[in-house]
Formats: C-alpha cells, structure tokens, sequence
C-alpha cells in the first residue's frame, strides 16, 4: 500500500501530489484518515542521469523522456505508490496572474464569472489559456460601530453596497497545458488539475498570519522570490543562480569532480564543521542573498511594511546551515519550510522529513489540494 501503510488503514482513497523541477521529480502520496492528512510514501528521482548529466543537474527533457522518469519513480519499491489520481504543478513562469473584485457569491457563481470578466485582463483569447483562482481572504481589521446606520445628505438611511471579494486569477497556456496532459498522459496518471507552483508552496508552509512573508524557492537553475500578502503574490523576482551552481563553485574552487562536490554540498553543506566549504558555498549564497535582499528593501519601500520571515523551500534549501547564512543576511527570521508538518507522519521519521520537507513543499502542496477535492 505504500511505505507507512503498517501504520494507517487504507479505509480512504489515496492521492498523489507531483513535482516535475528542472533537476528532479518529486512525488507525494496522501490520504485522508479522521480528518486528518495522513503521509502514505513520498519519493524523489534526478533527471540529470536521463540527459547524460550528473545528480543536481537542470536539464530540459523531451515530454517522453520526463514520463519514463516519472514511471521509473513510481515503479521504485521504496517508493511503491498505489494510485494513479493526481493533481500536478506547473511552473510559475508559464502563468499570467490578475487580483479582479467580485461581489460575495457562491463558488459556483463564481465559477461562472470569473471567465466573463478575466476577459478584460489577459491579452489573449480566453479559448487559449486555462483559468484557476482564489478568493483572497480579508484583512482581520472590522470597521467599528457597524451597527450604527449611515444617514445620506438628506438624513435618510443609506443601504450599504452589497460586499465584494478580491480574486486572484491566474491563466495557463494551453500549450503548457497540453505539455503536461501529455505527460500525465504517457505515465498512466488521471491529474484532476495542474496549478502554478507558487500555489502548492504557499498551502504546504504558510500558517494564518497575515504579516508579508518572502517565500524564498532555491531549484537547481534558480532562485524565484516571492513577496505575500494575505494570500497575494505582491512581488516576485527570479534570481539566476541555484543549488547546481553551489556544486560548480565547490568542483572549481576544490578542484573536485562534479559528482563528488555535489556529494560534499548534500552530506557536509555549510553547517560550519567544514569552515573552507562553507566558505566556498558562501560565494554563491551571498550573490542569492544581495538580489533576495534587494527584492525585500524594495517591497518594504514601496508598501512601508516589514517582511515579517523568509521561508526557504526547494531543493536547494535542504542545504544544511542555510536558515542560519539566511537569517545572519536578512537580519529577519529565516527558517527551513516544513511541509511535512501538515501532514500527520510516523514520530521516527520526524527528523528526516524536516531535513527533506523544503523539496517537498510544492508536491505536498499540490496532494492537500488535491486531498480537498475528493471532499
């Protein structure tokens, strides 16, 4: 049934939460048990081997070479996953986003004029693109003495306007779209929806704060910023530097083989119990750091708020020592995303899956999502 399965019944359907990043494909299996999200496996494959490059490698894969990569992971005994129902994220580059004000409707009437209105703010065909949204949940600030009535100039009582949402609407192309049916499609997969990965990441690692948050997303070709708000993207900046870049730097600085050096940057990191690779790994971050700073200096300018945390998700972020480089650059609380702790998991497990959990934060993400749905 999957890898904890001794511990959990399987009395309730299962889902998978995939990530296919530009170094690795990451996957997530999920169930619902009393009303809680139960961990069932989880699994990870490198896509460099299947372009000839090393493990950490980013590389750009044919659709068929992605989905024999995906069927290899799901077919891993370790692995052993169960289901073939899915939900399957996208990258955040392949999105054009829009916050648009509707009156307080049900979801279903919602679902009915969000397409109308987007139309006025995507400059393309609607026929051409897939639409996803969010209601943008409401500042916890009430207006006070809403009890009294409001009087117009003539001393007569004024009916206050219906209210309104705001709506985050996000539209995908339907040629990424049909890249990742395709794929879905060869691996033997049924995706119930495909979401920008921004999305997943934000439902796996934030709580109910409303204060501005810097979601901080190290993959192995680069690092895209994020700027939150109540559930807004308010800000995003795309760094071009990443984890890969950290093992090259340590190859050329060390004069060691790539394999070894990415070996070093997993196993070693900058922890500080080795003071020259944590120096040779500093060159790369501090490059990170200056452009993650910049971005945060210009949010605090532009909207005179303090980002409250950096949350650092990833594969990159499992880098040991980073929250600690983070926060001494910040000089804000910086932590590790921990997407596992949504979900309710194995106590002997707890260490690793806090270690692993920043590379995990879209697929787990993109399950919860998913997990819903079957509601």
């Amino acid at each position: 049934m999957g890898l904890f399965s001794k511990f959990f019944s399987k009395s309730e359907p299962s889902v998978l939460g995939i990530d296919i990043g530009s170094s690795a494909i990451k996957i997530v299996q999920i169930k619902k048990q009393n009303g809680q999200a139960v961990l069932e496996t989880y699994g990870e494959l490198a896509l460099g081997p299947y372009a000839g490059g090393n493990v950490g490698q980013a590389v750009v894969l044919p659709h068929d070479k992605i989905s024999v990569a995906l069927v290899d992971l799901m077919s891993e005994k370790e692995v052993n996953i169960s289901t073939n129902k899915c939900g399957m994220s996208i990258p955040f580059a392949s999105s054009l986003m829009s916050v648009i004000e509707f009156p307080q409707v049900s979801p279903k009437q919602l679902g009915v004029m969000v397409p109308i209105e987007a139309r006025k703010y995507i400059p393309v065909p609607i026929s051409e693109v897939m639409l996803d949204w969010s209601v943008i949940p409401k500042s916890e600030v009430r207006p006070e003495n809403t009890e009294e009535k409001m009087l117009g100039p003539d001393g007569k009582e004024v009916v206050p306007s219906a209210p309104k949402i705001d709506v985050l609407v996000v539209a995908i192309h339907n040629d990424t779209i049909a890249k990742y049916q395709d794929i879905v499609a060869k691996s033997g997969l049924e995706a119930g929806f495909f979401e920008i990965e921004i999305f997943s990441t934000m439902r796996a690692v934030l709580d109910e704060s409303l204060a501005p948050v810097m979601i901080m997303d190290m993959g192995a070709a680069s690092t895209k910023l994020y700027l939150i708000e109540r559930g807004i993207i308010k800000a995003s900046h795309t760094v071009n530097r990443g984890s890969q870049d950290i093992t090259s730097t340590i190859s050329k600085s060390l004069g060691l083989p790539m394999e070894r050096s990415e070996v070093m940057k997993r196993t070693i990191g900058a922890d500080g119990s080795d003071k020259t690779l944590t120096e040779v790994i500093s060159l790369t971050l501090d490059y990170i750091f200056e452009e993650a700073n910049r971005t945060i200096l210009a949010f605090e300018k532009k909207y005179n708020k303090t980002v409250s945390k950096v949350i650092l998700v990833g594969g990159g972020a499992a880098l040991k020592g980073l929250p600690a480089l983070a926060k001494a650059s910040f000089k804000t609380e910086a932590v590790a995303g921990n997407p596992f702790g949504k979900l309710a998991t194995p106590a002997f497990l707890e260490n690793i899956l806090k270690e692993t959990g920043p590379e995990f934060a879209v697929a787990i993400g993109v399950a919860l999502r998913k997990l819903a749905e079957q509601e």
